[in-house]
């Protein structure tokens, strides 16, 4: 008895020292392994070689997010690290010159000197080097790369070489208000910014830019400006009205570029944009053996929605549009840490205010994004009555009192911008540092824009994301985002919200005829 007792605590003894000896195999092990997502439950942590582990040869993800439908996951929250810095990021460069010289066209040297002196750009990223050529032959092209890449001067480049050497040789006089290119945007921000930057690449050139902004078309219709056009950045909404009303002449333009072509296709502007697009012969056609070039169309965006051949058919010959896309393109950033935090609704404004104070303690510049208009002004006024100065921006603002918002935040008036996805769109947020979704984003394209704002080329400092998720229609989303970054594929759906006015139509119908709306609730 004695024995088996000695023999029994002996093994016993050998299976706990087995136990520890694993443990502290597996933490050394750990150690030398990167770790790529951390989670509170550390069950869930994953490291750089945890694809190999057997959970993964049977077919199943785990994912930290799997449970977050349930009350009782509250506090629970998972962390997808940054595993490349910034640096490494966009390390694939070259310089402006240098890939110039080496180039077959003759670039205009002023059109260098102010790329590199007015802009102070000394280099060319790898998807400005891939489209030259393609945009320079006038091809149609679709620029499908990341956010932050530099895609406006990916266009601009090569379309106003053509413009300078088209007006070097040009007989006789275009009538005013008879643009050579239009570049086309949804948002008045982006408009503003895309003007700013053409104005500066041509400040010593013979080339005309106007800017022209929604929000006082009717004063323009009444009152109509005639100037000499070369380049015309316009928002659809007025873009299109003034071309209807004959008072910008489209005879003439062989370059139109759709400026976050995703949200121009999406069902808010799609019918502007399909019956403005058809005053433009986009087609190539042979006349006596000479090939009559027609106008060139080119797509930028960083997400592009899967029925872009339907929604362009009509317009285009989908097989003539020539592709340049970033192998980087509906990917996760890896040079940004993303934190995902599943909470109580009630609980985001304190969540909030303890992030925003940490971050401009370090005077890092936050962005805060809201899915709706009312929630994007009260987290601004919550904010500000708790101490801290914030700028608010949305599509809903008067032009007056919205001019100017985000310039101020650009110039480091103000470190804090409560805004929607009017923000999120192609803006060149080189300040900002930490983005934070006080509402979660319930598309994956939304997603992507918004983190677009941080971590963008010229940014060389640690940058964040950090997501509030309280709501149960966002877990979709969120395991969505988990699973890629998890088996390091492709973000799954990548979609502008292209039948949200369908939905929004279908619930008014069903609200009219008294049928019940589910209810999403947050515990």
């Amino acid at each position: 008895m004695l024995l088996k007792l000695a023999k029994g605590a002996f093994d016993g003894n050998n299976l706990r020292n087995y136990g520890v000896r694993a443990a502290i195999k597996t933490k050394a092990r750990q150690g030398t392994r990167q770790l790529l997502i951390e989670c509170k439950r550390s069950e869930f942590n994953l490291y750089d070689n945890s694809p190999g582990d057997a959970h993964f040869k049977f077919g199943t993800v785990p994912l930290a997010s799997s449970g977050w439908l349930h009350k009782k996951s509250k506090d629970d929250w998972f962390h997808i690290k940054a595993t490349v810095d910034e640096k490494s990021e966009h390390h694939e460069m070259q310089n402006v010159e240098e890939f110039f010289r080496n180039t077959e066209v003759a670039i205009h040297k002023p059109l260098i000197d102010n790329l590199q002196v007015e802009l102070e750009i000394k280099q060319l990223t790898e998807i400005q080097r891939q489209a030259w050529h393609k945009l320079y032959d006038n091809n149609h092209v679709l620029i499908a790369a990341e956010t932050g890449c530099g895609k406006t001067l990916t266009y601009l480049l090569p379309i106003l070489q053509k413009i300078v050497e088209r007006k070097q040789c040009e007989a006789g006089e275009r009538k005013l208000n008879s643009p050579l290119a239009l570049i086309i945007s949804p948002g008045r921000e982006l408009t503003e910014q895309i003007g700013s930057v053409t104005h500066r690449l041509c400040k010593t050139l013979n080339i005309n830019v106007k800017t022209l902004l929604g929000g006082n078309t009717k004063q323009l219709l009444i009152n109509p400006e005639f100037g000499e056009v070369d380049v015309l950045v316009a928002s659809v909404g007025a873009l299109s009205k003034l071309v209807t009303t004959g008072i910008y002449r489209t005879k003439h333009v062989r370059h139109v570029v759709l400026d976050e072509a995703d949200t121009l296709l999406d069902d808010s502007f799609s019918n502007k944009l399909g019956h403005l697009l058809k005053k433009f012969p986009f087609h190539r056609n042979r006349t006596n053996n000479d090939l009559v070039v027609g106008t060139q169309l080119v797509f930028a965006s960083a997400t592009m929605p899967t029925n872009i051949h339907e929604q362009l058919h009509q317009v285009i010959d989908i097989e003539t549009i020539h592709k340049v896309v970033s192998s980087n393109l509906h990917k996760l950033m890896p040079h940004v840490e993303q934190r995902f935090l599943r909470i109580n609704k009630s609980d985001r404004l304190g969540h909030l205010l303890a992030i925003v104070k940490k971050e401009l303690a370090h005077r890092r510049p936050v962005i805060i994004f809201s899915n709706k208009t009312p929630t994007c002004d009260y987290v601004d006024i919550f904010l500000n009555n708790s101490g801290v100065n914030c700028l608010n921006l949305n599509g809903d603002m008067l032009r007056k009192i919205r001019a100017g918002r985000f310039e101020q935040f650009q110039n480091g008036v103000c470190d804090v911008l409560s805004t929607t996805d009017v923000g999120s769109r192609g803006l060149d947020t080189t300040r900002a540092r930490h983005v934070i979704n006080y509402d979660f984003p319930l598309h994956v394209s939304d997603y992507i824009h918004r983190c677009g704002r941080i971590g963008r080329v010229g940014c060389w400092e640690k940058c964040v994301v950090s997501n509030l998720v309280s709501s149960r229609r966002e877990i979709d989303v969120v395991q969505r985002i988990e699973r890629a970054a998890r088996t390091g594929g492709l973000l799954s759906d990548v979609n502008a919200n292209i039948k949200n006015i369908i939905n929004k139509k279908i619930m008014e119908d069903m609200k009219q005829a008294g049928v019940p709306l589910q209810v999403d609730e947050a515990f």
